[in-house]
C-alpha cells in the first residue's frame, strides 16, 4: 500500500497545469488580461468561451484564440450589469459545454475623479460592473458547480483591493469588495469542493490604465509605486490564472495572489 509521502512523489508537476478536458468561461475576455488569461487557458488546453458586452468582439476574439490554440473557443456575449444577461449566458455556456470547470470574472471598468466631482451615476457604473457584476456572475457559476462537486472561481481585484490611490473612490470600493466576496464564497462553497480566489494585478498597460500615457507625472507616480518599476506586460498574467484554473492550486481557496511587481509590498 502507497503512503501518502510516495503518492505526493510520484506526481509530475508539470501534468498539475495541464487543462485538458476542462472548460472555461472567461468573462471580461475580450481585450487587455482577460484576452490574455483565456489564450493561456486555451494554450493548456481548456475549451473555453469568451465573454463581453460587444458580441462582435467576443466573435474575432474567439475565432482568433481557437485559430492559434487548436482548441474550441466559442463566443458567449454577456453584460455583468444586468441578470437577466448574467442568467442567460451562463445557461447558454452550460449548454454548449455540458459543465463548468473554470469562471474567470475579468470584466471590470475604473474612473478617476475627486469625490465631490463624481457623480452616484459613476459610482454605480464602476461598482455595478466591478463588483455587482462578479457577484452575479459567481452565483451562476456555482449552480452550475455544485452539481458536479467542483470547481474553480477566479475573481479580479487589483493591488487596489489593498492599496489606495486618490481619486478611486468607486474603484477601490468595488475591488476591495471583491476581496471579501472572495473570501466569503471561498467558505460557502468549500464543501462542494469549488475553489475561489482572486488575482490581484498591478499596473498593466491595459484599456483602463492608458489615460495614464497622457499624463506623465502621474504615469511615473504609477509606475514608482511599483519596486519592479515598469507596465506589466500582459502574458505576465497567464501563469498566475493558469495556477489558480488547474489541479496545481487544489489545496488552495480564499486567497488573493498579487502580480502587482511589489506595489502591496511596500
Amino acid at each position: 500500500m502507497k503512503n501518502e509521502e510516495t503518492e505526493s512523489e510520484e506526481v509530475n508537476v508539470t501534468d498539475l497545469f495541464r487543462l485538458d478536458g476542462r472548460t472555461a468561461y472567461v468573462v471580461g475576455g475580450s481585450q487587455g488580461l482577460g484576452e490574455s488569461m483565456a489564450l493561456g487557458l486555451a494554450q493548456a488546453g481548456a475549451k473555453l468561451a469568451i465573454g463581453s458586452r460587444n458580441a462582435e468582439t467576443c466573435d474575432r476574439v474567439a475565432r482568433e484564440i481557437g485559430e492559434k490554440t487548436g482548441v474550441s473557443c466559442l463566443s458567449v456575449p454577456i453584460d455583468v450589469s444586468k441578470e437577466d444577461s448574467v442568467r442567460s449566458a451562463f445557461a447558454t455556456f452550460g449548454d454548449r459545454f455540458g459543465k463548468l470547470d473554470v469562471l474567470i470574472n475579468s470584466a471590470g471598468i475604473n474612473v478617476r475623479a475627486p469625490i465631490d466631482e463624481c457623480s452616484l451615476e459613476t459610482f454605480e457604473s464602476v461598482t455595478d460592473t466591478n463588483l455587482k457584476g462578479t457577484w452575479l456572475c459567481c452565483r451562476e457559476a456555482a449552480r452550475l458547480m455544485k452539481p458536479q462537486k467542483s470547481g474553480s472561481i477566479i475573481n479580479l481585484g487589483s493591488a487596489l483591493s489593498s492599496v489606495a490611490l486618490p481619486e478611486r473612490t468607486p474603484y477601490c470600493s468595488s475591488k476591495f469588495g471583491v476581496i471579501g466576496l472572495t473570501q466569503a464564497l471561498a467558505l460557502e462553497l468549500a464543501p462542494q469542493k469549488i475553489r475561489c480566489n482572486a488575482i490581484c494585478p498591478g499596473a498593466f498597460l491595459t484599456e483602463i490604465n492608458k489615460p495614464l500615457l497622457k499624463d506623465p507625472e502621474k504615469m511615473k507616480t504609477v509606475l514608482g509605486l511599483m519596486a519592479l518599476n515598469r507596465w506589466g506586460e500582459l502574458h505576465e498574467i497567464r501563469g498566475a490564472a493558469l495556477f489558480l484554473a488547474s489541479e496545481a492550486s487544489t489545496f488552495v481557496t480564499g486567497s488573493s495572489l498579487y502580480v502587482d511587481a511589489g506595489w502591496t509590498a511596500r
